[in-house]
This record gives structure tokens, sequence and C-alpha cells, in this order.
């Protein structure tokens, strides 16, 4: 059984060069393990006034907002979500999520396969990319 510990991931820290309310912290915790051949899942925490960014998924997402109260904003629609609770993301509709709370935002995101494309809106700053495909993601770190 592989479990992992969100308080003690070791996450990587970005932002966007152009758009100074997008910062988060994030890490695939489960990239490459032998038991999840068919899923993955992205964690992310959100600093009070911070935004992940607009961007679309390759595949559906199902966030769960484990703690904070953030602004959910999926194709066209924008709610109001505080954890715990549940939000679903259709594959390929631009969405976005805002910590509207006055506390860290942390969230948890789970796709039914085990690689998926994230393409954002903004450039991340320091990887220089507005694209995050967690198959070459994987193929760098066995490097």
């Amino acid at each position: 059984m592989l479990t992992v510990n969100l308080n003690a991931v070791p996450l990587t820290h970005f932002w966007a060069e152009n758009q100074p309310t997008q910062r988060a912290s994030a890490t695939f915790p489960l990239l490459g393990g032998q038991e999840n051949e068919q899923t993955s899942v992205v964690y992310f925490e959100l600093e009070p006034g911070y935004e992940l960014g607009l961007h679309t998924d390759s595949a559906e997402e199902i966030l769960l907002i484990l703690e904070g109260r953030v602004e959910v904003t999926v194709g066209d629609e924008t709610g109001v979500v505080e954890g715990p609770a549940l939000a679903v993301v259709p594959t390929m509709l631009p969405h976005n999520l805002r910590n509207v709370g006055e506390v860290q935002a942390k969230v948890a995101g789970f796709f039914p396969v085990r690689f998926i494309v994230a393409t954002f809106e903004n450039t991340w700053l320091p990887n220089q990319s507005n694209v995050v495909d967690t198959e070459q993601l994987l193929a760098s770190l066995s490097q």
C-alpha cells in the first residue's frame, strides 16, 4: 500500500511573471507510483488572494478542497466552495481556483488517467512554460 502524507510532501513554488496573483505551491504526489497505474493526483496550496490560473486539463478532474475557501470557475460558472468539498471539472473545460478565504487553501485534484497535460493561459516560472505534461515530468525525474 502506498500512502502519502500531504503535510510532509515537498512542494514546488510556481508563479506567473505577468500575473501577480497567479502563485501556487504544487506537486504530483503519486507520479510514477506502481500502485496508481491508471490514475493521477495533483496537490496544491494557495495563499489568501492567490489563484492557480486559468487552464485546461486533458482529462476530467475531481477537485477535493481539503481546507480553505476558494472561488472555483469552471467554464462560464463561478462559485465559492469551502472545504471539505468536491467539484468536478470536465475534460478540456477552462477552469481556475482562487483563494478568497483568510487561510491557506489546500486542494487535491484526482484524474482517471495516469498522465495528464494541463495547459495554462499564462507561463509559469521558474520553468518558463505554460504546459504541465506529467509523462514528460516523470521522464525528466527518471533521468
